[in-house]
């Protein structure tokens, strides 16, 4: 390739003309006639030196570390020696050869030829200047120098590019590089940290989705509880303002046009005697049940027109004369009789199992006869009664007692076991039918069973109370008794027989017996007479009396002295008690377990 447009050829000395595009020195031939002057360029003695070494560079511009003296700055381009040494790609053997020690312009040292021709002057070789030789070379091409500013011939800057063409761009592509991840050591702890911070931030989201979920439920439970309340309270009437049994049964709808069904019930005390009724009432548009007491003192017409006693009804006319005459005397429209013999009403509360009530005295074992024994029943709130005692405490009146304390118990033992009857109708069937019980027509099981239930939901939604029937000393309903009971709870109208119809008789104990009383009682109401309670003398009779006032009444009195079984003679005319027709004085003569 061509260092330079003129290099060593041709005769005569050459002096420095400029540099290049490269950078690189230009020389010229000197004319003929002028002095040639060796060191024209200042830089040409420390360009041998460094001949173009790229080296040379870093010691800083203008070194020589063989120079004694001061070196006048460099350029930013090595010079050459006047007349190189170093094979310019253009060497023929005509010309001297490279000298030992010349430099190649690339930096690389010219090895010394031995065979070249021409003349070395050894004497005048500068080992840091030019050569001195006394060969010729011959010129091959006449070049004209040209400064680097100024442009030069077209034909020498394209061979000079086909000569030394430029180095091609490199040509990268994305494929040819590879990105090393350099390994970090805290790499790992900043991983698991922000693992760390992404779960508890998680389990915090987590635990606020929970918390309004929960909040949600908890609030839509209690609306729907609160809308089912509402609604309870609705369908019961019992909503302020809108029930229909505020303070008053039948505010709302009229007593006469409310919905009822009713069914009557007859406890017969197969062991001792005698028979408890009361009228179960299931008002379904108030949502009210109640179960009314009957005294068996009320008065009632019997089929052939004459006054009778409902205890003496149930005994002779049976079930359903009864039903008929409760009827007319009370203005309902009762659906069936229920006959629950007392071997009946304990296998129905065992088969309820037990049944709780606040009892009013102590009831002594009917089948002890031993004085001082522990008493079957105590007396006390909330008590738990078993079938057997729930009979002997719904049977039991004390001495001297009205009959209606006996009735009342009666009347807590059914609503006892009405709190303890399955609400659901298929269950309370089955515990009817599991009875054993025959039934009086039309009753069936189904019918009763659903009615017992109906009934039973009242009473353990606290819809349920006891009410006892005002019944007079003769037997008759007031007026007052019809607006209470008759009216209001049952939705009559009371009928009762003329007081003319039946005999009144009263009667005052004068025997120190106080079961004397009732014993008697029971036989005139037996015996068609409407009994007045004429209370205990103050002290006691020998012998008893019965007096008349009229003498239309004398053929009564006889009759009552043989009901109550007492002689002939004990029958008088004399003052009667207000109200009654016949009063009778019990005396010790008396026998009630002789009539």
């Amino acid at each position: 390739m061509n260092d330079r447009y003129d290099a060593g050829y041709g005769d005569g000395p050459y002096e420095l003309a400029g540099y290049d595009e490269y950078g690189r020195p230009v020389y010229q031939q000197v004319p003929a006639g002028q002095p040639f002057q060796a060191q024209q360029d200042p830089q040409a003695h420390q360009a041998q030196a460094t001949a173009y070494d790229p080296y040379a560079q870093q010691q800083g511009y203008g070194y020589d570390p063989y120079a004694t003296g001061q070196q006048p700055p460099a350029s930013g381009y090595d010079a050459v020696p006047q007349q190189s040494g170093y094979d310019s790609g253009q060497h023929s053997g005509h010309g001297p050869g490279p000298q030992p020690g010349a430099y190649d312009p690339y930096g690389s040292q010219v090895p010394y030829d031995p065979y070249a021709t021409g003349t070395q002057d050894t004497t005048g070789h500068d080992p840091y200047g030019q050569a001195a030789t006394t060969g010729r070379q011959p010129r091959v091409a006449e070049q004209t120098a040209y400064i680097p500013q100024q442009a030069g011939p077209a034909e020498d800057r394209h061979t000079a590019e086909e000569a030394d063409p430029a180095p091609p761009e490199p040509d990268y592509r994305t494929e040819q590089f590879a990105f090393v991840e350099e390994p970090d050591g805290d790499s790992e702890d900043v991983i698991d940290w922000m693992k760390f911070t992404e779960n508890r931030t998680e389990r915090r989201e987590e635990a606020r989705r929970r918390a309004r979920s929960r909040l949600i439920a908890l609030l839509v439970v209690l609306a729907l509880v609160a809308v089912a309340g509402v609604g309870y309270l609705w369908s019961a009437g019992k909503l302020p303002g809108l029930s229909s049994s505020d303070g008053k049964d039948g505010t709302t709808t009229p007593a006469a046009a409310q919905k009822r069904d009713v069914l009557v019930v007859h406890l017969h005390n197969t062991a001792q005697g005698g028979t408890s009724t009361a009228l179960l009432v299931d008002n379904t548009t108030t949502k009210q049940g109640t179960t009314v007491l009957l005294p068996n003192s009320l008065a009632l017409t019997g089929d052939d027109g004459s006054t009778t006693t409902l205890a003496k009804s149930v005994d002779d006319d049976g079930t359903s004369g009864t039903r008929d005459q409760l009827d007319t005397v009370l203005g309902t429209d009762i659906q069936g009789t229920w006959r629950l013999d007392t071997p009946y009403l304990q296998n129905l509360v065992d088969l309820v199992g037990n049944i709780e009530i606040d009892t009013d005295t102590d009831v002594p074992d009917p089948d002890t006869k031993k004085k001082g024994a522990a008493p079957l029943v105590h007396e006390g709130r909330g008590q738990t009664l078993s079938g057997r005692m729930a009979v002997a405490y719904a049977t039991y009146r004390a001495a001297g007692e009205s009959p209606n304390a006996q009735l009342e118990r009666f009347g807590q033992v059914m609503q006892g076991v009405l709190r303890k009857v399955s609400s659901e109708p298929s269950s309370a069937t089955t515990t009817v039918q599991t009875l054993a019980q025959i039934l009086d027509p039309p009753l069936t099981d189904k019918d009763l069973g659903s009615f017992l239930a109906r009934l039973a939901d009242l009473a353990k939604n606290g819809a349920y109370k006891t009410a006892l029937l005002p019944v007079g000393a003769d037997g008759t309903l007031s007026a007052q008794t019809g607006d209470s009971v008759v009216k209001d709870i049952l939705g009559g109208t009371a009928k009762s027989p003329d007081a003319g119809s039946a005999v009144r008789v009263s009667v005052r104990n004068a025997t120190g017996v106080k079961d004397d009383l009732e014993k008697a009682r029971v036989m005139l109401l037996n015996g068609g007479f409407t009994f007045l309670e004429g209370g205990s003398a103050a002290g006691t009779e020998a012998t008893s009396e019965v007096v008349y006032a009229d003498a239309a009444d004398k053929a009564n009195a006889t009759e009552v002295a043989k009901t109550l079984g007492l002689p002939a003679g004990s029958v008088t005319k004399g003052g009667v008690s207000s109200g009654a027709d016949v009063s009778v004085v019990l005396g010790g003569d008396y026998a009630p377990s002789a009539s």
